[in-house]
């Protein structure tokens, strides 16, 4: 339906809204605008469009509520005062005449209405025409012709306080098929002053030239003092006229000169803030961890921004709630309640800020939080009202189409109002956040995942024999508690845990009559036993094992090497030994020896530790049994044993 198009930017009823909050503060703007089907946000919100049926029923309201049938061209008018034209007032001021910006008014309407098309053509040099032809499927009603009217004596207002004069010879709701508006305007005194000039100049040399024939040269010189008097005048005239055509100029210039010094400022601003997302784009992406990439976003956030508090909010798995997972600048009372608060996703009356800006995936900018005060549940304001909110930003964070969360920003301590500049830096560090936040969901799913595979695999050799059931997970356990204690980094631990989980992968390729004999073993037997480590290490190999992790195989396959060479499958020497076969070694050596086997019963802890203590610098390194050490003490509340502990 045509009534249904968005038509008109948001900043036109924001105009309206400026003018009642300044002449008619008696009007209750949320009801009116919810007669309209129009909401706060949706106000504040400039990148917002409203209907012809929406903006009708705005106007019927308004006419009825104040009784001014002649409100649209006020409010058209209204737009020349700095309070509702802003920054755009000293644009329009820089450009140097009234006719440029007639020029533009095609493409600064534009951003206002998509209803029409304005074309303007030059008549003279202080009149222009503008026509006004609506677009298929549009029907504009007459107060809308009535507020364009108002919109261009604003515009040449600007220029010098003075009214335009505009003509009205066809309109489209008397029948024509298109507005047309002529508009004139006074010309420049200084022009006048100029032409006024000209023309005196123009008519004394007339006379001179007419006094040649007329009179003898010596009855003109009687008269050459006058002459000389009027070409004084002359001069000082035009002298005159140029200091008040520079000064206007001057004028002009400044006005231009502004507009420039702004417009650099804001070229700044943008590339300061494109550097700015690409620094937290660049920060961010080294970080895996969900935790740790929020946490550095609200650190760049407080530490680079102009905001005094900030929060994210993201969806819960089921994508039911909303959750806090961090924030800055609030106390610790605050904090508390907001980690304690959750917004719901599935319930329809659930209407506040943060969950219609999740839903809608649209930025909000709410200077005032009155406005919207009979638009929120009861909830929602008591817990606005909660954290001492009445500004703020909430912007949703949105990866490949799907909200993920919301990015809000305040000012409390400082009072600096939010501007829209401001919610467009959020907006443009909100995807970056989107894109960081699902890589690491990826990366954790795709952990999860590889983690449960591993251990599937490693159960599965358990699994062969129930004697030696959980023999891997007590080695990884082990394995991770020296690394620990060694203080090595997460990756590195994470790679030794996973070696030390497949460790014994190979045996999938011996016998059970061979694993699971309860006699001693012949020296055949015994060399069939110890391929396990060399096909552990060729199982592993045909796994796609990424970074770090691409040393697993070797780890895993070295675990049975010895320090002094005796070990096997290759009999390599000390460092020759990767660090986490080492420790893995040691880990598997202790588990084995203190577990019940089908060849032996298991071996009392003491002598468990004595005997790894004889091997030390032999076959496992003396640090890393000090470090098991230690661990195993902690672990197991050892403390008292420290005969244990200090005969190493």
């Amino acid at each position: 339906m045509p009534d249904e198009k968005p038509l008109y930017n948001s900043r036109i009823i924001g105009t309206y809204i400026k003018l009642i909050a300044n002449k008619y503060s008696y009007i209750n703007v949320t009801e009116l605008l919810e007669y309209s089907g129009m909401t706060p946000y949706e106000v504040e919100d400039q990148g917002h469009w409203f209907t012809q049926k929406q903006v009708d029923l705005f106007y019927e309201r308004l006419v009825k509520l104040t009784g001014n049938f002649n409100i649209a061209r006020e409010a058209g008018l209204y737009a020349a005062s700095p309070d509702a034209i802003g920054s755009v007032r000293q644009y329009v001021l820089g450009m140097i005449g009234p006719y440029r910006v007639c020029e533009m008014i095609g493409k600064t309407t534009a951003n206002l209405t998509r209803s029409s098309r304005y074309d303007s053509r030059k008549i003279s040099a202080n009149k222009v025409e503008i026509l006004v032809t609506p677009r298929n499927g549009v029907e504009e009603k007459p107060f809308q012709c009535e507020n364009r009217k108002g919109f261009f004596e604003a515009i040449f207002k600007v220029f010098d306080n003075k009214i335009p004069k505009i003509e009205h010879p066809e309109c489209m709701f008397k029948g024509d098929d298109v507005c047309r508006y002529i508009i004139s305007w006074e010309t420049q005194f200084s022009t006048i002053w100029r032409k006024a000039c000209n023309y005196i100049a123009v008519f004394a040399f007339i006379v001179f030239s007419g006094s040649l024939f007329l009179f003898p040269v010596e009855r003109l010189l009687e008269f050459s003092p006058f002459a000389m008097l009027i070409v004084l005048l002359l001069s000082l005239l035009t002298m005159v006229g140029e200091r008040m055509e520079k000064n206007e100029m001057k004028e002009s210039l400044n006005n231009l000169n502004d507009s420039t010094d702004q417009l650099l400022e804001q070229i700044e601003i943008n590339y300061n803030n494109a550097r700015l997302i690409n620094e937290i784009g660049q920060a961010i992406s080294m970080h895996t961890e969900m935790e740790d990439v929020l946490a550095k976003v609200i650190q760049i956030t407080e530490k680079r921004l102009d905001f005094d508090r900030g929060l994210i909010l993201l969806a819960n798995k089921e994508k039911t709630r909303l959750e806090f997972r961090a924030g800055f600048g609030y106390r610790d009372d605050k904090l508390t309640f907001l980690k304690n608060a959750s917004f719901h996703l599935n319930r329809s009356e659930s209407k506040g800020i943060f969950v219609v800006a999740f839903r809608e995936q649209k930025p909000y900018l709410i200077n005032d939080i009155d406005m919207i005060g009979n638009t929120l549940s009861l909830r929602s304001l008591q817990f606005a009202k909660k954290l001492g909110s009445q500004s703020f930003i909430c912007c949703p964070i949105v990866c490949d189409g799907e909200p993920l969360g919301i990015l809000a920003v305040d000012n409390i301590k400082t009072k600096r109002p939010l501007l829209q500049s401001d919610m467009n830096l959020l907006m443009g560090i909100a995807p970056v956040i989107g894109v960081s936040i699902r890589n690491a969901e990826l990366l954790k799913a795709r952990t999860e995942q590889m983690n449960s595979i591993l251990e599937v695999m490693a159960a599965s050799i358990d699994a062969r024999d129930p004697m030696t059931a959980g023999h891997s997970k007590k080695v990884k356990e082990y394995a991770l508690g020296i690394c620990e204690e060694l203080g090595l980094s997460s990756d590195y631990s994470e790679v030794v845990g996973v070696a030390a989980s497949l460790h014994d992968y190979g045996k999938i390729g011996v016998p059970d009559s061979l694993l699971k004999k309860e006699g001693k073993l012949t020296e055949e037997e015994y060399e069939i036993i110890k391929t396990h480590a060399e096909k552990t290490r060729k199982i592993l190999s045909q796994m796609k094992f990424e970074g770090m992790l691409r040393q697993v195989p070797e780890i895993a396959g070295s675990h049975h090497e010895k320090l002094d060479g005796s070990g096997y499958p290759v009999g390599l020497k000390g460092d020759e030994i990767p660090l986490g076969a080492q420790i893995i070694a040691v880990a598997d050596f202790f588990e084995a020896i203190t577990a019940n086997r089908h060849y032996r019963n298991p071996m009392p802890i003491d002598r468990a530790f004595r005997l790894l203590r004889n091997e030390a610098n032999i076959h496992f390194r003396q640090k890393i049994i000090e470090a098991f050490t230690r661990y195993y003490t902690k672990k197991y509340n050892m403390g008292k044993n420290l005969k244990l502990v200090s005969s190493m």
